[in-house]
């Protein structure tokens, strides 16, 4: 298998106070571990990195290197629209034990699909760590087309896709025709993804009941077909929730109600609305008690009087 097989995490960052809170990200990334996930993802877009200082990223990375050691993979988000500066920027992490780096298109520019190809290649020349391309159109204003993704399998460290750009045809394109591993970035097409052939995810929503997740795949994997459809469709009025606004506010919503961190994130992000957070709390709950075909294993969950506070009346 594949180490980019499975369900990877993109961790939030923790703050306390306005900093950082080291210890509450360790501790997030050994739970996700202990319940099955496959590989973490640090200073993506769900860790807020656009609000980082170098300094603060290079701590978060430390942190969770230090947790992770040997039993699970880490790669560093890379993102920015200066390709030189972000070749130097991962010249500067060669030393780190990391696996490798999750790297977004160029934002805000919208470069040719020549200059996507050369953004990548001349980053990719930069280290001999694994590159996984990461496809968000609707961040980063460019897609990557499927023929520059086939293009880029020639620089032999770019090995797999993150492929969040909502269409289709454009995965079903990805699995059949290239032979980076294709892990799904959009939740809500987990199921379709891995039906395709997708190897996995990059999984933002896998934050929260991550062992649900793992089962999933883990019921594709052996091919237990309807006893994956039957889960998912427990998981989607999650994964609605967790992106009916701005990731990731709902997200650390979530964690934060289950205790794990503190409600707070760096502007322009805040906080999710109270009317989402009741309903985030009534299916964190439902989902609490859920019996599974199979029994996974598990991450500790708090117990549902915990969730009474916003509890909606039903």
């Amino acid at each position: 298998m594949s180490i980019y097989e499975g369900i990877w995490v993109p961790l939030v960052t923790p703050f306390n106070q306005g900093k950082p809170d080291l210890d509450k990200v360790q501790q997030l990334a050994t739970q996700l571990i202990a319940a099955g996930i496959r590989g973490l993802v640090v200073c993506g877009t769900t860790g807020e990195a656009a609000t980082l200082t170098e300094n603060e990223q290079g701590q978060l990375l430390s942190a969770v290197l230090e947790v992770a050691k040997n039993s699970c993979p880490v790669l560093m988000g890379i993102s920015g629209s200066d390709t030189r500066l972000l070749a130097e920027k991962v010249r500067a992490y060669t030393n780190q034990h990391l696996q490798g780096f999750l790297l977004s298109a160029p934002s805000y520019l919208r470069p040719s699909q020549e200059g996507v190809r050369l953004h990548f290649e001349t980053i990719a020349r930069a280290t001999e760590k694994d590159i996984v391309l990461y496809n968000v159109p609707a961040r980063t204003g460019v897609n990557i087309d499927l023929s520059t993704v086939i293009a880029l399998e020639k620089q032999t460290n770019i090995v797999a896709i993150k492929e969040s750009g909502g269409n289709l045809t454009q995965m079903m394109g990805l699995v059949n025709c290239s032979h980076l591993t294709v892990l799904c970035g959009d939740d809500g097409m987990l199921m379709d993804t891995l039906s395709m052939g997708g190897q996995g995810a990059i999984s933002a929503a896998a934050h929260v009941q991550p062992h649900l997740f793992v089962q999933l795949l883990e019921l594709m994997r052996t091919e237990h077909y309807p006893e994956a459809q039957a889960l998912f469709t427990e998981l989607q009025p999650l994964i609605r929730l967790l992106f009916s606004e701005s990731n990731p506010a709902p997200v650390k919503a979530a964690l934060a109600l289950q205790g794990l961190i503190q409600e707070e994130l760096r502007l322009p992000m805040t906080a999710m609305s109270l009317t989402g957070k009741i309903k985030l709390a009534n299916e964190l709950e439902r989902l609490a008690n859920l019996s599974l075909p199979v029994k996974p294993k598990t991450l500790s969950i708090p117990a549902s009087g915990q969730f009474r506070s916003l509890r909606m009346v039903r």
